[in-house]
């Protein structure tokens, strides 16, 4: 098992550039593990190499993940997140506490928690809804990415039209978050909602936006027409006792 794990790594190491780990330690900012290998290499590479592992058992696929997890290069993190979607079709119940336990104990940048989130865990609660549960419970965690997770998890159901209610629950437990990432990933989460449920996307903003952080707000009203922008973004100020609307 450990020869494909090497084969994958000597092969990141030959496709990484200078200009791409400068562009990509400036773009992420904090401490990040990386290669300097542009994504749709590390794509290719993970794609590569999930062909000789094809025949594997799931518990056999998500111990290489979690070994790549384990690095802590972005990189692999990548290719973590590719093989474990790549057998979606065979997870169970139990795999939440998989998922879990990577959110929390290895993610550490936005990117590798929403490449896992968007796409695994998302998969993972269509096909067990009553999950969704458990994404409430990982929104009031002290970790900082499992708080986003609880949010970028439901981005491509949201995109569906599902899960309306959970994700307004959602967004109430994340609702006063300090964490700007945390407030830009229920943001979006609300933003992505809003393309089939507008109505009631928009009428939560409008009873929540006196509490909600302008960097969240903003987020959530990128795609709704103009007007509804508008009045979204109007402050409400006290004028002899009565409220009026400023901008």
């Amino acid at each position: 098992m450990s020869s494909i794990i090497n084969k994958v790594r000597r092969e990141l190491k030959r496709s990484s550039d200078g200009k791409t780990m400068k562009s990509n330690r400036r773009f992420f900012k904090g401490k990040i593990m990386l290669y300097g290998v542009k994504t749709p290499v590390v794509i290719k590479i993970g794609k590569k190499y999930l062909k000789e592992i094809k025949d594997k058992k799931k518990t056999e696929v998500f111990d290489l993940c979690e070994e790549f997890w384990s690095s802590g290069y972005i990189e692999e993190s990548f290719i973590a997140c590719l093989w474990a979607y790549s057998v979606r079709k065979d997870f169970r119940p139990e795999d939440f506490k998989v998922f879990g336990k990577w959110v929390n104990n290895f993610v550490d940048n936005w990117a590798s928690c929403d490449t896992l989130c968007n796409h695994t865990v998302g998969a993972f609660v269509e096909m067990y809804p009553e999950y969704v549960s458990g994404l409430k419970d990982w929104a009031a965690s002290k970790n900082r990415w499992m708080r986003r997770a609880s949010a970028v998890s439901l981005i491509v159901p949201a995109k569906q039209g599902k899960f309306l209610k959970d994700i307004l629950e959602i967004a109430d437990i994340l609702l006063f978050d300090q964490d700007d990432l945390v407030q830009k990933g229920y943001g979006w989460l609300l933003k992505v909602a809003s393309h089939t449920h507008q109505k009631e996307i928009f009428d939560y903003i409008m009873t929540k936006k006196t509490t909600m952080s302008r960097t969240a707000l903003r987020y959530a009203i990128e795609k709704m027409p103009k007007g509804l922008k508008i009045k979204a973004m109007t402050k409400e100020k006290k004028v002899g006792g009565r409220a009026t609307n400023s901008f």
